[in-house]
């Protein structure tokens, strides 16, 4: 991040980081296209004059750091495998000729910025499928290991450059497992320790080096709950502050190296509400301005300049 800055004062502009908030069902039961923008020097809000290229629901994000993000799946009406990727240049959107390998909605999303994006599991089935898609030529590989069991609902993070972690969803039931994926042979392991409790629906975002932090979730109702598993040693501690209130269907997005965002989602009304956590003590805030429309089963992903 810190040579992002440098870079743009050689070329006399500023890097500013973003968090992005896409897609999703508001409260009057359409799905939009819309795709909110929080920068985070202040945490103020503008709405892209492109959206995505449908509206769409239960989506997954990914995001090439300092380049592009990558919005995947979904209901647009029907189950689609749509990739609409966003160059963080100009946020113009295009949408990538190779979608997912098959139509799928509630999977999760996370990337080793610079290398690839990896979605993972979804629905219709569930199924346990990963696509990567690699950044240099957007192509896409479906790796030979899928998740340990097919699962919808999941949340994604990862840690840049050493591994993408996908937690939590229901694989015929809430889950508490959470499935880790070597960025250097694309080789899956199980965490011995998974979620504090099973959960469906959580969101997922990461201070890449440090640790992932997932979100809310479904168990017998909403949850406020907030995991964190550190990068070190895949530990995981539940933070003394959770979310603002209980709720599932949110989505996560982080300024890796500063804060994670959780937007949205469903508590049991739908919500515009943004959570902040301060990756120095884990403090939570929620920002004065929400997203544009109270939305739920969006995604998210970030610019955080160079990973």
């Amino acid at each position: 991040m810190v040579s992002t800055w440098l870079n743009g004062l050689v070329s006399g502009t500023v890097f500013v980081p973003a968090v992005y908030f896409a897609g999703g069902q508001n409260a009057g039961g359409s799905k939009v296209a819309t795709v909110d923008k929080f920068e985070c020097s202040g945490d103020s809000r503008t709405t892209l004059g492109t959206g995505l290229s449908a509206a769409n629901r239960g989506l997954a994000g990914a995001a090439n750091s300092g380049v592009a993000m990558y919005f995947a799946g979904g209901l647009a009406p029907g189950i689609v495998a749509t990739v609409d990727k966003f160059l963080f240049s100009d946020d113009s959107r295009s949408t990538l000729g190779t979608g997912l390998s098959a139509a799928v909605y509630i999977a999760a999303g996370a990337a080793n910025s610079g290398t690839a994006a990896y979605f993972a599991g979804g629905a219709s089935g569930p199924v346990a499928t990963v696509n990567k898609f690699a950044f240099s030529d957007d192509s896409r590989t479906t790796l030979g290991t899928g998740l340990s069991a097919a699962t919808q609902g999941l949340g994604g993070a990862a840690n840049s450059g050493t591994a993408a972690y996908f937690a939590g969803g229901s694989a015929g039931g809430e889950v508490a497992t959470v499935d880790k994926f070597a960025f250097s042979d694309d080789g899956r392991t199980t965490l011995g320790t998974g979620l504090s409790a099973a959960r469906n629906y959580p969101a997922g975002a990461a201070n890449s080096g440090t640790a992932a932090y997932f979100a809310g979730g479904y168990l017998s109702g909403q949850v406020a709950t907030v995991d964190k598993f550190a990068f070190s040693d895949d530990s995981r501690t539940t933070l003394g502050t959770g979310l603002s209130a209980a709720r599932q269907y949110l989505a996560g997005a982080a300024n890796s190296g500063t804060a994670a965002y959780f937007g949205g989602g469903y508590e049991p009304s739908v919500v515009a509400t943004v959570d902040k956590f301060a990756f120095s003590d884990d403090s939570r805030t929620t920002l004065g301005t929400g997203l544009s429309a109270a939305t739920f089963a969006l995604a998210g992903a970030a610019d955080s300049g160079t990973l």
